[in-house]
């Protein structure tokens, strides 16, 4: 009987105590919207890495060969897309605060995918065999993170990145979750201008990621770029701590205690109890990359 009353869309989620947030995006965007850098209301000031994030869609996943796809249930999905430019990124973030400090938990149903390609390859990709196809080697990486301010102005800001990367810089197959150890300076921080290596909000360079321990992993892609498989991920962090606490993707449970979580030198006004959650996209080869969201749920123990 108590099977039979759930409800059945958050049946499959595992959250704590108190829900901040059920997003099924059947129903709207739920807040989710493209991540803009700041400006005075002149956009030619808007940081160059910051300027084109491309807003988030509702999706019904809807591809050339099978017709409507849908989500996990319901039809509509929240889906990113990269433009189709190597290191292009496309960027959501739902904008919150917090009223007290504890445990924050974002748990989703998610797919990636690469937009299909016809009359050529990834750069040293395999071709298709009737199993694996090309277009896993166009999919670069996504990243899921918080922006986080404390306390009172000017309060101290940081932010706690967990990246999927399925290919590297070079276009090559890695498959495995990272974190960074280094942060991309903020408008704040520019003082006349900054240069990053690669077009990445997170990082001014590549080589600012690092492993985390036990993180390879190797998700279902399914062979073409129209079967679409929803994964379950569960990442829970420590606002009183200021830590990382663990990254769950299907059947691999990550322990994040020992990820640095980096904060920035100065404090910031005007963004006190900031709890900012993201999701972004990024290609490594010329080729459209896609996040696909069914529904997201944030709960809290406070």
């Amino acid at each position: 009987m108590q099977h039979a009353m759930a409800d059945v869309r958050l049946s499959k989620f595992d959250p704590l105590p108190r829900i901040l947030a059920f997003d099924d995006f059947d129903d709207g965007l739920h807040g989710w919207c493209e991540l803009v850098g700041n400006h005075d209301g002149d956009l030619s000031q808007v940081q160059p890495v910051l300027s084109d994030m491309r807003p988030a869609q509702l999706s019904s996943c809807t591809f050339f060969d099978i017709g409507t796809h849908g989500a996990v249930d319901g039809t509509y999905s929240l889906k990113l897309a990269t433009r189709p430019r190597r290191f292009h990124q496309a960027v959501a973030i739902k904008r919150l605060t917090s009223p007290t400090n504890g445990r924050v938990q974002l748990e989703a149903w998610f797919t990636y995918k690469a937009e299909q390609t016809f009359g050529g390859d990834a750069p040293g990709a395999r071709a298709w065999d009737g199993n694996y196809h090309p277009s896993e080697a166009h999919f670069g990486s996504f990243t899921l993170w918080n922006d986080v301010c404390e306390g009172t102005a000017p309060g101290q800001r940081y932010h706690a990145a967990l990246r999927y990367e399925n290919t590297n810089e070079q276009g090559e197959f890695t498959q495995r979750w990272l974190y960074k150890t280094g942060l991309h300076p903020t408008t704040r921080m520019l003082r006349g201008g900054f240069d990053s290596a690669q077009n990445d909000v997170h990082v001014a360079r590549p080589d600012m990621w690092a492993p985390v321990p036990n993180g390879s992993q190797q998700l279902c892609f399914n062979e073409v770029p129209t079967k679409v498989n929803w994964h379950y991920l569960r990442w829970q962090f420590d606002l009183a701590a200021r830590r990382n606490i663990e990254l769950q993707v299907n059947d691999l449970t990550m322990d994040l205690t020992g990820v640095p979580v980096l904060t920035f030198d100065e404090g910031y006004w005007g963004i006190t109890r900031l709890l900012n959650l993201c999701l972004d996209v990024r290609t490594t080869s010329d080729v459209r990359n896609f996040l696909y969201l069914d529904s997201v749920l944030v709960s809290v123990d406070w």
